[in-house]
This record gives C-alpha cells, structure tokens and sequence, in this order.
C-alpha cells in the first residue's frame, strides 16, 4: 500500500472516530479541530520527520486488509534518562478487541528493550476507563491522580492518572506475564 493510501486510511479513521476522541478534549485537542484529508496528510508528514529527528515516535497499526486500526506514539521524549511518554487512539470499530492493548504492549517492549527507556508513563483522563484499562492490561502501574491538572478547551478542570511501567521493576513483572499468557494460549489450543 503507498503511503498516500496508509495517509488516507488515517484520515478515515480519524473521521469515524471523532465523537469518541472528541469525549476527551482536554488529553486528545488535536481532534477538537474539522478533520480533513490534509490534515492528516500534515500529521503523517510531520511524524516521519519527527521520527528522523527522533523528538516524538508514531506508530501506526493496520490489519491484514490494509485498515488502520490505531495509533501509538513516544513523546515527550528525555534521552538522557531516558524516558517517554506513551500515547494511544483506537479506530472506533476496532475497540474491545485487544488491538489497541497489543499495541501498547508491543510499544512498551519496544520502549523499555531496544530504546532502553527505565521509564514509560501515560497520562490518561480519569473518566476514561477504557484508556485506563488498556494502560493496566499492558502491565503498567498507577502512580496517582492528579487533580485539577488541566483544562479541557470548555475550562471544565479535569483529573490526570498517571500510569508508568519503570523497567527496573516492571520489565520482569511484564515478562513473565506475558510467558503466562502465551503458555495458557497454547492449553487452549
């Protein structure tokens, strides 16, 4: 597939998607915007060339059929620890089934292995639980809530969770659930 198609794709998942991403205004204001397929055409551009410039890393997952179905990102990136903070949307008829919780897990190997991250972290809504139990399904923590940490673009405050995995503690912990998973997967078959 050309990476004009892929660009598209997204675009048509952003559009599908925007009631659900528009629910959270304060962590997703990038969606609060008209969609468009420039736009998209922007985001993709600028992500490959933040990438290059290793600043901020976008991820984008597509099945099989050439669908895209979400996206995951290391931003807020300090290499000199180094730590990252991971981001994640879901194509809206792709949630609840494991995709997006497969791709964090996948981003946070990816973090904690070949980038050496001793540290990942998620901000997510405290209303949003289905962000919420993606972070818990991948293994990471939560460390706390802070309260009346931001401003949604109405000025409603709203709460952060803060979710981290820590890769001298969780790594090994996130390893071995995910041998217990595979071998209970293969039982069942």
């Amino acid at each position: 597939m050309s990476a004009r198609r892929r660009r598209l794709r997204v675009h048509e998942a952003v559009v599908e998607s925007l009631a659900a991403l528009r629910a959270w205004p304060a962590s997703l204001p990038w969606a609060l915007a008209e969609p468009s397929r420039d736009a998209s055409e922007t985001f993709c551009r600028e992500s490959a060339a933040r990438f290059i410039e290793r600043t901020m890393l976008v991820y984008l997952a597509f099945d099989p059929d050439g669908l895209f179905v979400a996206s995951t990102s290391l931003h807020n990136i300090d290499w000199s620890i180094p730590k990252f903070e991971i981001g994640f949307w879901c194509r809206t008829s792709r949630q609840r089934q494991g995709f997006m919780t497969e791709a964090v897990r996948k981003l946070l190997d990816h973090a904690t292995g070949e980038l050496h991250a001793k540290r990942v972290d998620a901000l997510t809504d405290e209303k949003n639980l289905a962000s919420r139990a993606v972070c818990l399904s991948a293994g990471m923590r939560l460390e706390g809530v802070l309260r009346n940490e931001r401003r949604s673009p109405t000025g409603e405050l709203r709460n952060t969770c803060v979710y981290a995995t820590v890769r001298d503690e969780d790594r090994s912990l996130h390893q071995a659930n995910t041998k217990a998973r595979m071998a209970s997967r293969k039982r069942k078959e």
